[in-house]
């Protein structure tokens, strides 16, 4: 009996000698966007980076395709996702309640993490059309976007601002994924993409039988929506990126920031963790896309809407990047 008493507290000794982690794996997802765009490599390119770290901090990543910003957004809100990518219009949309959320009202749980790469809204159409700017889209045949993007809000808020309607023209609601094949095929006149450039998708578009240009949106209506809407800003579309599209020159455009949002209701540790690997990792970041070629560590903290997670707003603190934050934002 004293035998056995001793070996059990020798048990006990060796027990105690050595460290266990009682930690639970907090498992994440992040929504992104179609899988030839630019939300869905970013998704992935953070996931990745969290999961190289998975034993340190107890996560693990993954990514899904969604149907865009909307989607995100909701999804996040439900607890359906931990974190979405969504464009800054969407996100200024759903956290003060309009638009999508007119009926639902403010969506106070809406968290900023950081924004990334510039979004451009770009419309394409063939040669053939006759298509030169907004006001002759009417009559044709055009993908607007599909339901529960952020590029279908764009198009709306652009037909308002140029004085058109849905039903002036034959619009389609598809997803950006297969509008260059339709247009192609000589289904589609037109279709509009908010998008980081270069794209896949553009590219497509330009590059097949039939004749492509990249349409021009520029003017006072423009002015008039950016004065209504501060999120959106004037943007150009470099064609050296389109080199067969018919265009000869760079192309005037408006467009967002695509931005990676969560919920008040996710773990500050998780957040933080995340948010951390994205800025100690900023040089292989920017080379996920050449979208991103040109971003600074402050560019991450512009076109926020919704107030920044405790668990970012902790790394901004450390990283003594809070001073690029909108104070506004700063709870």
């Amino acid at each position: 009996m004293k035998k056995l008493t001793v070996l059990i507290a020798a048990l006990f000794m060796v027990a105690a000698a050595v460290p266990v982690s009682f930690a639970k794996t907090t498992f994440v997802t992040i929504g992104t966007g179609g899988v030839t765009g630019v939300y869905y490599p970013t998704g992935g390119a953070i996931s990745r980076m969290v999961n190289t770290k998975s034993k340190e901090y107890g996560i693990k990543a993954t990514v899904e395709s969604t149907g865009g910003s909307v989607y995100n957004v909701n999804a996040v809100l439900a607890g359906d996702l931990e974190f979405g990518i969504a464009q800054s219009d969407i996100q200024y949309k759903a956290y003060y309640g309009q638009d999508e959320w007119k009926d639902k009202g403010p969506q106070k749980k809406l968290r900023s993490v950081f924004s990334v790469h510039p979004e451009t809204i770009t419309l394409i159409a063939s040669e053939a059309s006759g298509i030169k700017d907004i006001m002759t889209l009417k009559g044709k045949r055009v993908n607007v976007g599909n339901p529960g993007s952020g590029q279908l809000q764009n198009t709306k808020d652009l037909f308002d601002a140029f004085g058109l309607k849905e039903s002036d023209l034959k619009a389609e609601y598809i997803k950006a994924v297969e509008a260059p094949g339709l247009l192609q095929d000589e289904r589609l006149d037109a279709f509009f993409y908010t998008v980081g450039h270069p794209n896949g998708n553009i590219k497509e578009a330009t590059s097949g039988r039939i004749k492509v240009a990249i349409v021009p949106i520029s003017g006072a209506p423009v002015d008039k929506l950016i004065a209504k809407y501060p999120y959106y800003a004037k943007a150009k579309i470099a064609i050296k990126d389109y080199p067969t599209a018919v265009n000869k020159a760079d192309v005037e455009s408006v467009g967002v920031k695509a931005t990676l949002v969560t919920s008040s209701d996710v773990d500050a540790s998780v957040v933080y963790a995340i948010t951390k690997e994205v800025f100690e990792n900023f040089a292989e970041f920017k080379k996920i896309h050449p979208a991103f070629e040109n971003l600074e560590k402050q560019d991450l903290l512009q076109g926020l809407s919704a107030p920044i997670h405790p668990g970012a707003l902790k790394y901004y603190k450390e990283a003594g990047l809070d001073k690029f934050i909108d104070k506004s934002l700063i709870q």
